[in-house]
């Protein structure tokens, strides 16, 4: 038997699909055959110009604006899917925010941000999927985890919390959903050049690079691939893995 990496066919929800990882998944979907729900947030300027652009390259693609923090916008993300092309085949919980600081200095209304929108929304997401997925006993969901969740990284102990819980879900709902031929997967990314590196100072950013065997910063076009790879028929035999797109970072 030989596959192709084609998602011809399959329908797809990228949250936080506007800008960064998340607009490079889009985008890798779409070429492959996707059709593909972005969803956003704060941005539907940037979700519009995610759809424009796959439409005009002749692909199908929708906007749709939820907080996936929330239960109920979630499921209405789901369902806009669903109805709007049909099917829900792949779920991409790539919404995430950071607010770093130290630990004594961390106001908790950070930490609780962090946590809904990386880590709750998560389970919102694949909760409101995995209905749909179960009823049709096939499915793929790829959770945006980081290395920060493997290794942990000073004034991120909120975020490092968060992914480290997308691995641990990650690895709990394989097992729940396996018998309905459906699979759950992360990926750990290192750093990636994103809007959030951007942030980062550069003397910070020259001593990270340090930590990366390969020493770069990785491409959001490199974790689409790795998206898609998950995503595609031939990926069928895995399931409950962390797949760590780091430069080398997190050697486990």
């Amino acid at each position: 038997m030989s596959f192709k990496l084609s998602l011809e066919n399959k329908v797809a929800v990228v949250t936080g699909g506007s800008r960064g990882i998340g607009r490079a998944i889009a985008l890798e979907f779409a070429e492959r055959g996707a059709a593909v729900v972005v969803n956003y947030n704060s941005s539907p300027d940037a979700a519009e110009e995610v759809v424009k652009k796959i439409q005009e390259a002749g692909g199908k693609a929708a906007a749709f604006k939820a907080d996936v923090s929330d239960f109920k916008q979630a499921e209405s993300l789901v369902k806009f899917a669903v109805d709007t092309f049909g099917d829900l085949s792949i779920l991409v919980n790539n919404a995430g925010i950071t607010r770093d600081q130290l630990i004594m200095m961390m106001p908790e209304t950070d930490w609780d941000a962090v946590i809904n929108t990386n880590l709750k929304s998560t389970f919102n997401c694949s909760k409101a999927a995995v209905k749909h997925m179960m009823r049709k006993r096939t499915g793929r969901i790829i959770n945006m985890a980081s290395v920060a969740g493997q290794m942990g990284n000073p004034g991120q102990t909120n975020y490092s919390a968060s992914k480290g819980g997308q691995i641990a879900f990650t690895k709990a709902l394989a097992r729940e959903v396996a018998g309905r031929n459906i699979t759950v997967n992360a990926i750990a990314p290192g750093f990636v050049d994103t809007e959030i590196l951007d942030a980062m100072s550069p003397e910070t950013l020259e001593a990270a690079l340090k930590l990366v065997p390969l020493g770069r910063k990785g491409k959001p076009e490199e974790i689409a691939f790795t998206a898609a790879f998950l995503a595609a028929d031939g990926a069928a035999y895995i399931t409950g893995q962390v797949l760590g797109v780091d430069g080398g970072m997190a050697m486990m």
